[in-house]
């Protein structure tokens, strides 16, 4: 488990630094709210359970964000408004200025996070939309992946191996139903020198799995196991 500091290449001015607030896993919550809005649209003409699924929709989206701005609250305002798949689709639109996107690490910040990884090549950025991403992962060789999530004003990087399953199951990131695999690697135990396997099982597809990523707690979590 490797920690290096982080180097803001999300902007070009402190006026882009201040625009952007949303986070992939935020916008992929605020997205499933829609979905809510357009579903209970086209399932009753109830006007009193609308303005309720309206209000919990503004509710639980504003709880993403203790503190937010006039401006930023004008931003997300558009949603209550949502009846059909049009009018969510065009909301969506309009927030992706607003999303922070994962910091692209370097060559050198990839051999500072992984130091043991001799011919360590990397994930495809170019392949990746970083607006997207609630955390990196790609596999070299048969089965070992890497992993790398922000920690702080930093990313940490894991180390392991994975193995497809085969088979359909929870995935311990995004808690969707997805086609798995077995993610373990190494950690120390109480014992200076003693090692034990810690692990569970993730989408196969990380790009999917990002785009179902509704909560970091889970991802959190999951990398947190490995310090221990």
């Amino acid at each position: 488990m490797i920690h290096v500091k982080e180097t803001d290449h999300n902007s070009d001015s402190t006026a882009d630094n201040l625009k952007a607030f949303i986070r992939n896993d935020q916008y992929n919550f605020i997205k499933d709210q829609t979905k809510i809005l357009v579903a209970g649209q086209a399932s009753t003409n109830d006007a009193e359970v609308l303005n309720v699924l309206r209000h919990l929709a503004h509710e639980k989206v504003y709880k993403l964000f203790p503190s937010l701005t006039e401006q930023q609250k004008k931003i997300l305002q558009p949603l209550v408004q949502v009846k059909e798949l049009g009018d969510a689709e065009t909301f969506l639109e309009q927030l992706q200025p607003y999303i922070i996107p994962f910091n692209a690490v370097s060559d050198q910040g990839l051999k500072k996070l992984f130091p043991k990884a001799k011919k360590l090549k990397g994930p495809k950025l170019e392949n990746i939309n970083l607006g997207r991403t609630s955390y990196l992962a790609w596999t070299e060789s048969s089965n070992l992946m890497y992993l790398v999530a922000h920690e702080n004003d930093g990313l940490i990087g894991v180390q392991g191996s994975f193995t497809r399953s085969g088979k359909q199951g929870i995935c311990t990131l995004c808690n969707r139903h997805s086609e798995v695999g077995m993610f373990i690697a190494k950690t120390k135990s109480s014992g200076q020198d003693q090692f034990i396997k810690r692990g569970n099982y993730i989408c196969q597809d990380s790009a999917a799995c990002n785009d179902n990523v509704k909560t970091l707690d889970r991802l959190n979590e999951f990398i947190g196991q490995f310090q221990k």
